[in-house]
């Protein structure tokens, strides 16, 4: 089981795929707006218009801080983990450490378990700060060996 999967659950390939079911939604209503004559623009601002001012109530793209936005661009609380325990999936020399956990606490990646070496520790905490949105890792509550 992979970092992202023990993110997700047991659900991942389903809330994956989800996710792509429900992009490929907004996509084709996109295309039936502009088919129907509609701006995209001009629907975007009557939205802004609408919402109530909050950072959090306007979840679109470009109202979406780095460390928050999903593994499919959407809105995700836990963005930032899911992106990095994903770019830990994909790479071969952490793929396999199943002893490690990924937490955020607001841009700060939070490392929490054992890895096998400080040579894997400090792997993961170059990649981890590689995605965007991390300012920062937190190894604090990491055991090597």
């Amino acid at each position: 089981m992979g970092f992202l999967s023990r993110i997700l659950g047991t659900g991942a390939k389903t809330a994956q795929s989800g996710a792509s079911s429900a992009a490929s939604s907004a996509a084709s209503s996109a295309a039936s707006s502009i088919s129907s004559g509609k701006s995209l623009g001009s629907q975007a601002n009557a939205a802004k218009a609408s919402s109530t001012g909050s950072a959090k109530a306007d979840k679109s793209p470009d109202a979406i801080p780095p460390e928050r936005v999903g593994l499919n661009g959407e809105y995700d609380d836990s963005g930032l983990a899911k992106r990095v325990a994903q770019s830990f999936d994909q790479d071969a020399q952490l793929d396999d450490v199943e002893t490690l956990f990924v937490a955020q606490t607001s841009s700060t990646v939070v490392l929490k378990g054992t890895v096998p070496s400080q040579t894997i520790l400090n792997r993961m905490v170059t990649v981890a700060r590689g995605v965007s949105g991390a300012t920062a890792v937190d190894t604090s509550q990491v055991t090597v060996g």
